[in-house]
């Protein structure tokens, strides 16, 4: 590899196949997996561990310190999955002592100026829209979208197969396989499109909704709701998911429409 007008630190792990365009820089402590292109002007910091055939786009900063005062130098990492996509300007600050580690999955498009701030984690086949904003201990589970211009606020969590609007506010967790939009964020039903693109079945898409109709649309709180769900549905997967979710939210979940 014949990188003349890129700098790589000569303690950077990287793999023989590996394309590095001009005027991008790797700091030491870092590893690239096979397959991987950096574009021009990429900065690539220490603690970043980049997998196969991953392609980050100019002006991306990977794997910075976080922008957390209590961070004292400590060594953390930020990895990202294979075949993920990084867009312009994107910024993923590493870990710090919570969590030592910034996580992006597999196979995920994190569009221009996107942030993704430190200990967050961020699933599989996840599409995060131009300058979404997360900040610290964002965690989002596998194949949710969110649409552009949507600040995160920290310790969120967004379960999986969720669809969230652009320019959205997200101050409280939303649990999976829904959709959330308006302002304050609130359910806007089950993503129910996103589901059937992925092979769900459509009775299970109906389970899916009865579940969030006893949650969201039934005038219960959610204790009462989780109540009758579990006494009155049969166990299963997607159920158990959502049960658990909201049993373990610590910030609570977003409210039901009202008009």
């Amino acid at each position: 590899m014949n990188q003349p007008l890129a700098y790589i630190h000569p303690q950077a792990k990287i793999a023989r196949n590996v394309v590095i365009e001009p005027f991008s820089t790797i700091h030491k402590n870092v590893e690239i997996d096979e397959g991987t292109w950096i574009g021009s002007n990429v900065t690539i910091m220490e603690g970043a561990r980049i997998g196969k055939n991953v392609k980050i786009y100019p002006g991306a900063v990977v794997s910075s310190i976080p922008q957390d005062l209590k961070f004292d130098g400590e060594e953390t990492t930020t990895e990202v999955g294979d075949n993920t996509v990084i867009r312009e300007f994107v910024t993923v600050s590493r870990g710090t002592i919570d969590k030592h580690k910034t996580v992006i999955g597999k196979n995920c498009l994190l569009m221009a100026y996107v942030h993704i701030a430190h200990d967050c984690i961020v699933g599989n086949n996840c599409i995060l829209a131009n300058a979404v904003q997360l900040a610290g201990h964002v965690n989002i589970d596998n194949w949710a979208i969110i649409g552009g211009s949507s600040a995160v606020h920290q310790f969120v969590k967004i379960g999986a197969h969720v669809m969230i609007s652009g320019g959205s506010l997200v101050r409280k967790d939303v649990p999976p396989y829904t959709k959330a939009a308006r302002e304050p964020l609130s359910y806007s039903g089950i993503n129910s499109i996103g589901l059937r693109r992925r092979n769900f079945k459509n009775e299970k898409i109906q389970e899916i909704q009865e579940i969030y109709r006893n949650i969201y649309l039934k005038g219960l709180n959610n204790s009462k709701a989780l109540d009758i769900i579990e006494l009155e549905m049969p166990p299963s997967k997607e159920r158990d998911e959502i049960l658990n979710f909201i049993k373990n939210s610590d910030r609570g979940i977003m409210k039901g429409y009202k008009n």
